[in-house]
């Protein structure tokens, strides 16, 4: 069984910066090379399926935990999708987990990855879901992204989108450039990184 506990404040921080700066480098490595359109298929740095597979274990366990301190019920399923470890919760009354526009689960997020982190030693470029939520959000940012794309067309200058996580960043790579005449790139740095849409060359 997995240790739910939550670290020290200093021991949180610590293990927190040196997870969080190995994580923002290599989805900013992701999210620059989806924007070049470059294969996305797998994870910046090389990981077995097994490893995978371990971290989806640890991060299933560890979300258990929080579950049952919270009081909320869910059913977990763990897997590997795409390259990358996943973890979905299923279950009624779980949107305080989602928060707006997806914030606490982001937060949520992060923590699982650093229990992972204590765990292995090593980063996780983990996905977790709440109640559907980011299927959800997918389907919103590809009618975002196509709008973008129209109105570039249409006008021939870029649209700047909004500031978006990494994942919600992937997400309208992935339409953007699906599409022809156009293509995506990110700009900014954390918190406030965008999706630049602009005519090809």
């Amino acid at each position: 069984m997995t240790d739910t506990s939550l670290p020290s404040a200093d021991q949180a921080i610590d293990e927190k910066a040196a997870a969080t700066n190995a994580l923002a480098d290599a989805d900013d490595a992701l999210d620059d090379t989806v924007g070049a359109g470059g294969d996305n298929t797998s994870s910046p740095a090389e990981v077995s399926e097994n490893e995978l597979f371990q971290q989806s274990e640890i991060a299933a366990d560890y979300v258990e935990g929080l579950l049952d301190i919270l009081d909320y019920d869910g059913d977990i399923d763990e897997l590997v999708s795409a390259g990358r470890p996943v973890v979905e919760v299923v279950g009624g009354q779980l949107n305080p987990l989602i928060g707006q526009r997806g914030a606490t689960l982001e937060a949520l997020q992060e923590l699982t990855r650093l229990a992972i982190f204590r765990q292995t030693g090593n980063p996780s470029r983990l996905l977790l879901d709440v109640g559907g939520y980011r299927a959800n959000r997918r389907k919103e940012l590809a009618a975002v992204a196509r709008n973008a794309v129209e109105k570039v067309k249409e006008y021939g200058e870029p649209v700047r989108l909004e500031p978006m996580s990494a994942f919600e960043r992937k997400c309208v790579h992935d339409v953007v450039n699906a599409l022809d005449g156009v293509l995506s790139e990110s700009e900014g740095v954390e918190p406030t990184r965008r999706i630049v849409v602009r005519p090809a060359d």
